[in-house]
């Protein structure tokens, strides 16, 4: 079969053996998958990660020196089954899956590990316990963002939004645009989005974001105070404080600690809006710890394969909290297929080309400078050979 291969940082098409399922995995013919700005970074600084992913547990994660076939997010067609299978689908059922796959005791990251060679290709395998067959009426292009779609569910559900929150989307990418979609399908009244690109920030506007913001222009952490009045400032805070306490003394005999915790729950207290991180670059993590409102909850989701720093008393002078998400688990990615499907999300506005696999290198230079680009499809089929 065709595939791309991603080898020393270098992406080359060559034919390679067609893959044989083994227990429990099942064959899929690729109808389409999606480039994420995950592999852009594995292909330069997959060693880098692939550290850190040895120190946790995990120690198969691509390497520059290895020959890897990307693409972690796809949609395909059933083909073949290997031993110990169900056989639940019919050849030819599109079905979408999550990528990772088990070799004996071992389970592997499909498409970001030699172990397990990903759908920048023309079949790729998949384990068939975590495969879905794509709703009556889903095209595979839409269903391939299944998995992107999932670790923005993922990174919403962690951030914990209320619909009266502020929530801040710094970066617009295919990431940062999930998460604006689904915040406004979780109901979420303001949706803050920010990138210096005109053409990202079109696409932000049309995946519903409420306000959107070039960052070298307006800072979306003046927006944001402004549309949820959140302190900014040491001195407010304080004077809060002040004016709390002021209140609380007019009440007589007050149980003092209560008052305050009912105060807090009430969001008499000062509270800081949710923002999301999706850019991914080291100073990014400096940049919103640095700005942001007081009491902010800051969700890290861009994937940031290089040391970076930020300092940690300025975080906590400003009582910021910090989370980090990771991918998404099997129901949540069910739960995305479902939400795509019956349109509780539109993933269309975020498609902005497909190329085959001719045009994949090409792809992957251009989407690191890309202006109006956010996903960018791969069609084995497909000819084209440039974006």
């Amino acid at each position: 079969m065709r595939a791309v291969v991603c080898r020393n940082g270098e992406l080359t098409v060559q034919e390679i053996p067609t893959p044989e399922p083994g227990r429990g995995q099942v064959l899929l013919r690729v109808l389409r998958s999606g480039i994420c700005g995950s592999d852009l970074h594995a292909r330069v600084h997959g060693d880098a990660t692939a550290e850190v992913s040895a120190e946790v547990g995990y120690d198969a994660f691509m390497r520059s020196e290895q020959s890897v076939v990307m693409g972690h997010e796809f949609a395909g067609e059933v083909v073949s089954y290997g031993p110990g299978c169900r056989k639940r689908w019919a050849p030819g059922t599109p079905v979408v899956a999550l990528p990772m796959i088990r070799h004996g005791d071992e389970a592997h990251l499909t498409g970001l590990s030699e172990s397990a060679p990903g759908a920048y290709a023309q079949f790729v395998l998949a384990a068939e316990d975590m495969t879905f067959e794509i709703p009556d009426g889903l095209s595979p292009e839409h269903a391939a963002l299944t998995e992107p779609m999932a670790v923005a569910h993922h990174a919403v559900r962690r951030g914990e939004v209320g619909r009266r929150d502020v929530a801040v989307v710094i970066g617009c990418g295919p990431i940062g645009l999930a998460i604006v979609t689904m915040l406004k399908a979780d109901g979420v009244r303001t949706v803050i989005a920010s990138d210096p690109s005109p053409g990202r920030r079109v696409l932000a506007h049309r995946v519903g974001a409420d306000i959107v913001v070039d960052p070298a222009v307006t800072s979306p952490f003046d927006r944001c105070a402004e549309a949820g009045k959140y302190v900014t400032q040491a001195q407010e805070l304080l004077g809060a404080a002040f004016d709390a306490m002021r209140t609380l003394r007019r009440i007589p005999l007050a149980p003092w600690q209560s008052l305050f915790r009912v105060a807090d729950r009430l969001g008499a207290t000062p509270k800081g809006p949710v923002i999301f991180e999706c850019v991914g670059t080291p100073g990014m993590i400096e940049h919103i710890v640095s700005k942001a409102p007081f009491r902010s909850r800051i969700v890290v989701v861009g994937v940031c394969m290089e040391p970076d720093t930020f300092r940690p008393a300025m975080a906590l002078n400003k009582e910021h909290e910090l989370r980090f998400v990771f991918v998404y688990d099997p129901a949540e990615f069910h739960e995305t297929l479902q939400m795509i499907a019956d349109g509780t999300v539109d993933v269309a506005p975020m498609i902005t080309a497909t190329v085959g696999l001719d045009g994949v290198a090409a792809a992957f230079d251009a989407l690191g400078t890309a202006q109006h680009h956010a996903k960018v499809l791969i069609d084995p089929m497909s000819e084209v050979d440039a974006l």
